[in-house]
């Protein structure tokens, strides 16, 4: 029998870019500590000196660690190393999240999604607020009914009140996604407050959610988020038809 291991078939050897490499090598120097946030990369031309590669590769490279949030380039300046926000790892998604909800059930998809994400969010408010954060919802939701009869600013203090709720996990991972959900589902929110009562609706189911949230019951706090946001699609596929 042969001592010569066995290749899979499945695992074909994929041919990397020039520009892909250098990425792997700086952002390797970054973990490791050896560029610090703040601190200037080399120049493009020793960066092309250390790793023997032409000048567009180090600027496709550049590029590639900005968009990934590491590095930030100014005009006529050398790189100088940043550290990413969860708001520039979730602004990747959005050409992604542009093109799904643009599929024939992309909607429905990122409906769902929202609503097992705003669930989870009201369940752990009801569970974790403190008087100040229920002090914030209360502000947020006496703007929201001072907004009724303004679809504009209802849209907007409806935004507000459902982000003091990710405001109270305060990790800036789940402020950043429901900034992102709240941007991709913008069309949702302009048709579903088109419906007749939909802001007074809206309004209601906020106060419940915030009653429960008040009172520390984790189920209700989680039962009136879901009922709040099945009457948004309802309306939304309403105004549709």
């Amino acid at each position: 029998m042969s001592n010569v291991p066995q290749l899979a078939n499945d695992a074909p050897i994929v041919r990397r870019k020039l520009y892909q490499e250098i990425v792997d090598r700086i952002e390797a120097m970054i973990h490791s500590g050896q560029y610090a946030v703040g601190d200037a990369l080399p120049s493009e031309r020793e960066i092309m000196e250390a790793f023997g590669v032409g000048r567009t590769s180090v600027r496709e490279a550049l590029f590639a660690l900005q968009r990934m949030g590491l590095v930030t380039i100014s005009s006529g300046e050398r790189a100088r190393v940043s550290a990413p926000t969860p708001k520039a790892l979730v602004s990747d998604l959005h050409g992604a999240a542009r093109y799904l909800l643009a599929q024939p059930e992309g909607v429905r998809q990122f409906q769902q999604a929202r609503a097992l994400f705003e669930m989870a969010l009201a369940r752990y408010a009801a569970e974790n607020a403190k008087a100040q954060d229920i002090a914030a919802m209360r502000s947020a939701l006496a703007a929201n009914k001072g907004a009724i009869g303004n679809d504009a600013r209802f849209e907007q203090t409806d935004v507000a009140f459902h982000y003091v709720l990710a405001q109270v996990t305060r990790n800036p991972i789940f402020t950043a996604l429901h900034a992102a959900m709240a941007s991709w589902l913008l069309e949702q929110r302009q048709t579903s407050i088109r419906a007749k009562g939909a802001d007074r609706a809206a309004y209601r189911a906020h106060a419940r959610i915030l009653e429960a949230i008040a009172d520390h019951d984790a189920d209700a706090a989680e039962k009136a988020m879901r009922a709040h946001l099945a009457q948004v699609e309802k309306f939304y596929w309403q105004v549709r038809s």
